[in-house]
């Protein structure tokens, strides 16, 4: 599942709220959903958890997790 696909059943205000949990501006968030940006490692793993498993780190960063 995608960062996009993940958001589409999720209540208004979901995308601020793990913006705060993941520490990184709502901007920052909304990029790496629409995949303007890429997300580091790290950041990956802390997505991975927050959407308790349903975003793979893998599916956002398949160059780092084979």
């Amino acid at each position: 599942m995608t960062l996009e696909e993940y958001f589409v059943g999720e209540p208004r205000g979901a995308k601020v709220e793990m913006a705060q949990y993941l520490g990184i501006s709502d901007v920052w968030l909304s990029m790496l959903i629409r995949g303007k940006r890429r997300a580091s490692a790290s950041l990956c793993k802390k997505i991975e958890k927050a959407t308790q498993g349903l975003v793979k780190r893998k599916e956002l960063r398949p160059d780092i997790f084979a």
